[in-house]
């Protein structure tokens, strides 16, 4: 009986920490369009960031193949407003289907310029991306010295539009934390395919975590042009966000 007791009340101490983080204050935020030069070209990007004067973690973030619609705007400001300087490059802007070559050029371009930035820390950027996205993620992360990655149903074994390399050939080149999140009923990226990425990821002894949906559909964050208001979206939110803390806060 004291044993359980126990448990429970160790239960109820995550419960109210759980909320506690969920609930902590957000922060005021401003946002603006900008240009980042990239291979010659001028790509737009959308940038927001929090109002108060300090220095915060910064994040680069790589929409879909549907664009950078409405509902990534709004998870950019919703990122800002949890204390990060989020910057989203539009990289179909020249292209729909870019080579490899060129988006991994526009996200160092783009994390050039978050150094560049007096409010951010540039000892702690990461990176996160979804579906075509999330694949970049995967297969960048790997190569470039961001500190943290979430990668959002991504496509570990795909060569992407022009059959180049598939992430989970840039295992062994991971050296930083990484977070996989993914719907069951993914249609595109099958599960089977995440769990042999974490498979491999395994047996190769990288750290990485996952976080699977039972039932949501590839991009469940963002719907018909829309950030989703689901209770597995808000919840993706906060995974993402607490990994983000955990990982690019600790100095």
């Amino acid at each position: 009986m004291k044993r359980l007791v126990v448990c429970l009340l160790m239960i109820a101490f995550v419960g109210i920490s759980g909320c506690a983080q969920m609930n902590s204050p957000m922060q005021n935020v401003k946002n603006e369009s900008l240009n980042i030069s990239s291979g010659g070209m001028s790509f737009p990007a959308y940038l927001s960031a929090p109002t108060a004067t300090g220095k915060w973690p910064g994040v680069v973030l790589i929409h879909s193949f549907y664009g950078l619609e409405p509902g990534y705007l709004t998870l950019v400001d919703k990122f800002a407003g949890a204390g990060y300087v989020v910057v989203a490059p539009k990289w179909q802007t020249f292209n729909s289907s870019p080579n490899d070559e060129v988006v991994g050029q526009l996200i160092k371009d783009s994390e050039t310029y978050l150094k560049s930035r007096d409010d951010v820390d540039t000892n702690n950027l990461g990176l996160t991306g979804f579906c075509a996205g999330g694949r970049y993620t995967m297969l960048f992360f790997p190569q470039m010295d961001f500190k943290s990655g979430v990668a959002f149903y991504g496509f570990p074994y795909s060569g992407g539009f022009a059959n180049e390399s598939r992430p989970a050939d840039h295992i062994s080149q991971l050296k930083a934390p990484m977070l996989i999140i993914h719907g069951s009923y993914d249609q595109f990226s099958k599960i089977s395919d995440i769990y042999q990425y974490a498979t491999e990821l395994n047996a190769s002894n990288k750290y990485f975590e996952l976080k699977v949906y039972q039932g949501q559909p590839h991009g469940f964050m963002v719907q018909n042009g829309a950030l989703s208001q689901s209770f597995q979206a808000k919840d993706a939110f906060w995974q993402m966000t607490s990994f983000f803390n955990r990982t690019l806060r600790k100095g």
